[in-house]
């Protein structure tokens, strides 16, 4: 069997499964068991109880490719963001933004009080928006020798959608009984957000943007232009990346969702769960124990900071709360999670067809806004900013 893990193909295949598990176990559950939640546990126990090497992902090297896409991602994310409906959704972004705000300062004061300043920022980032922010934060942690702590973006990342998912499910499913006392009695007013605009750029495309692999180099080469300027200027390289691949759509280099359109998405993804695994390999029993005060104190603190802004930031956009504060909650669990609430949401409420198309329709466009507002953006520049404290 160990001769048989060295084969690179064999050791993939084996830490692709407890990936795959992950996503099943998400799917059947509707969403709330994280997939990353059940791929990292499983992880842990076969590399604890000696099933998998203490060197798997080593041998895979599928690692060091997801390693190098990260760059390239974070350009992805910058090309998902649809500036358009993000304009016309203005009070969703602010309800979204005032919760990892106010979140962020609740764990900086406390955590930084009950434990340290290098304990909180290791949580704020990735508990603002998840996979992107975790790899930031765990990169500069481990480059700083605090690898000790690495340990804790990981677990908030884990179970960070355990927390955010049955609250924000609670609320909506507050608002949408407040959405059928509205249909009955005539109040209720659907809200003129809906847009099927998804690309700013129509342009015709010429034979060389109509391939896969052009569009992928382009992807590639503004990450590399990031990267590099995250090496020679104070600001790190996530932020170049997220700002340019902005840029990039609105100048017309790339297209929206680029990745995407050059149908390297979903290996891009993987690639990159594999670096976030690999940030567990060298955890121990002990050290989840030792952290694990740290991290449930993160999470309480991130999840109430981040209901808190919602609320606060629903009184100021003059939002019903229970509407608002699951908009901010996106931070803990984005997509798909959000648009699965929605659904189940408006189908166990809704009496009708009608009704349910009236529910989810109100309830999705704010879900996914907050959702790219916390783990699109705002979760990066914050890990960004943040990490370069230390």
């Amino acid at each position: 069997m160990t001769e048989l893990l060295n084969q690179p193909l064999v050791a993939t295949v084996l830490i692709f499964a407890v990936i795959a598990l992950g996503e099943w176990v998400s799917i059947i559950t509707r969403a709330r068991v994280p997939m990353l939640l059940t791929a990292m546990v499983s992880f842990l126990i076969l590399s604890w109880t000696g099933v998998f090497p203490d060197d798997i992902l080593d041998r895979s090297q599928f690692a060091i490719l997801g390693s190098i896409l990260i760059g390239p991602a974070i350009v992805h994310m910058g090309t998902m963001i649809p500036l358009t409906v993000l304009k016309k959704q203005y009070k969703a972004v602010i309800i979204a933004l005032c919760g990892i705000l106010i979140s962020g300062v609740i764990v900086l004061a406390v955590v930084s009080f009950i434990f340290n300043y290098e304990t909180a920022v290791a949580g704020i980032g990735p508990i603002s928006g998840g996979v992107v922010a975790l790899l930031i934060t765990s990169e500069k942690l481990t480059e700083l020798g605090l690898t000790a702590i690495v340990v804790i973006p990981a677990l908030v990342v884990a179970f960070q959608g355990v927390m955010g998912m049955p609250l924000a499910l609670n609320f909506m499913r507050r608002y949408a009984a407040k959405i059928k006392s509205g249909i009955d009695d005539g109040s209720f007013v659907p809200m003129n957000g809906q847009t099927n605009e998804t690309n700013e750029h129509t342009k015709k495309q010429g034979p060389l943007k109509s391939s896969a692999t052009i569009k992928l180099f382009l992807v590639f080469v503004v990450g590399g232009i990031g990267v590099i300027l995250g090496e020679f200027t104070p600001i790190h390289y996530s932020l170049w990346c997220l700002g340019l691949g902005i840029l990039s759509v609105k100048i017309g280099l790339l297209e929206q969702e680029s990745l995407i359109k050059a149908n390297s998405f979903t290996l891009t993804m993987i690639g990159i769960i594999f670096v976030v695994i690999g940030t567990m390999a060298d955890v121990t029993p002990q050290q989840v124990i030792e952290h694990l005060p740290a991290v449930v104190t993160i999470l309480i603190l991130g999840t109430a900071g981040i209901a808190l802004g919602g609320f606060i930031g629903s009184k100021l956009v003059k939002w019903d709360p229970f509407k608002g504060m699951p908009v901010a909650l996106t931070a803990l669990f984005g997509f798909p999670g959000d648009y699965i609430l929605c659904e189940e949401v408006s189908r166990s409420v809704a009496r009708n067809e009608k009704e349910e198309k009236m529910i989810f329709d109100e309830l999705l466009t704010p879900m996914l806004i907050g959702g790219f507002t916390t783990v699109t953006v705002a979760s990066v520049v914050i890990a960004g900013i943040l990490i370069q404290t230390l």
